[in-house]
């Protein structure tokens, strides 16, 4: 067996055996109570509102590679995305994970180079984390400025997350203005391993991603501030995904408090807990006991969201055996 089929043969079965443990602890009970009560028509529109959920941010990630001239058309690169998310999803903290595989399969599967596979996955992820902490930040402030919904230390939370903007904002600024300066580093770094084969030409590699990332700021604004309206949308998906799973329950809240549900919700994924599980509960009561609503309302929602979360996991699961299918015929 070749190395290649080994690590897809080994990635399949890990994300299995994890997808297992963790659909293990879903609340199944709830799930059966909760989907008995759901329309045809409930149904489609959640349904459908998830996969343009989904196809928005395989969309970003798209046009953000744009520029890379990769190989790679969108549907084959939301397989990878789908693929990648069922690791992050399992892993400690379940924004991250799939990362190191994505990479892979762009350069393997696909034949980017390497230091564009590891471009364009640093793009996404590191436009994941900025528009989340910035729309986070911004439905912080809005708490902020409303006592109506004043449950926890929101100054403290917006300062983190300001903190966390800032570095990445930073780190970007270093990467793209600074690039000869950490060229210089990497190369001080790797001068050490000069007779590794792996690590010898690591700098001159750098040099080739921080010119493409150096090109796609400067001459392809445009692709970056589309790429940031698509998040938001996706964002804007989100919304209307929690609306509408209050509406099943004919719960109507206001603005303030509805910021604090989402608020609460996009938290607790940020802990470092595969799926979420245990924390997305949490504040999901947390949430609908401080605003006084009905617990049973809450188990209900927590109950979709749940099996939402599980059979967008079984598909992701179902693009990694994909991508190990499509290996054995390329």
């Amino acid at each position: 067996m070749s190395r290649y089929k080994l690590i897809q043969s080994l990635t399949l079965m890990f994300g299995v055996i994890l997808a297992a443990v963790v659909l293990s602890q879903l609340p199944v009970s709830s799930i059966k109570h909760s989907v008995s009560g759901l329309s045809v028509s409930q149904w489609l529109a959640w349904t459908v509102l998830n996969l343009i959920i989904i196809a928005a941010y395989g969309l970003r990630w798209f046009v953000l590679i744009k520029p890379l001239n990769l190989s790679v058309n969108y549907f084959q690169l939301l397989l990878i995305r789908q693929a990648g998310q069922a690791i992050s999803f399992i892993t400690p903290g379940p924004q991250f994970g799939g990362e190191p595989l994505q990479v892979f399969w762009l350069w393997k599967k696909f034949s980017s180079p390497g230091q564009s596979a590891l471009l364009a996955v640093a793009l996404d992820r590191f436009y994941e984390l900025w528009v989340n902490f910035v729309v986070l930040l911004f439905g912080i402030l809005i708490l902020l400025s409303s006592p109506a919904v004043n449950y926890a230390d929101w100054k403290s939370l917006g300062g983190i997350l300001i903190l966390l903007i800032t570095l990445l904002t930073l780190m970007g600024w270093i990467l793209i203005h600074k690039r000869q300066r950490v060229a210089g580093w990497i190369k001080r770094l790797v001068s050490r391993w000069k007779l590794n084969a792996n690590l010898h030409d690591l700098d001159t590699h750098w040099n080739s991603m921080s010119r493409q990332l150096e090109d796609i700021v400067t001459q392809n604004k445009r692709i970056l501030v589309l790429a940031f309206i698509v998040s938001i949308l996706g964002w804007v998906g989100m919304l209307m995904e929690i609306g509408l799973l209050l509406s099943f329950f004919k719960i109507s809240l206001s603005f303030s408090s509805f910021v604090f549900l989402l608020v609460a919700i996009r938290l607790a994924f940020l802990l470092p807990l595969p799926g979420g599980i245990g924390t997305l509960e949490a504040a999901v009561f947390w949430a609908f006991l401080s605003l006084e609503l009905p617990a049973t309302a809450a188990i209900g929602i927590i109950a979709l969201m749940r099996l939402r979360d599980g059979v967008v996991l079984i598909a992701n699961i179902a693009s990694l055996r994909g991508l190990r299918i499509e290996s054995k015929t390329s």
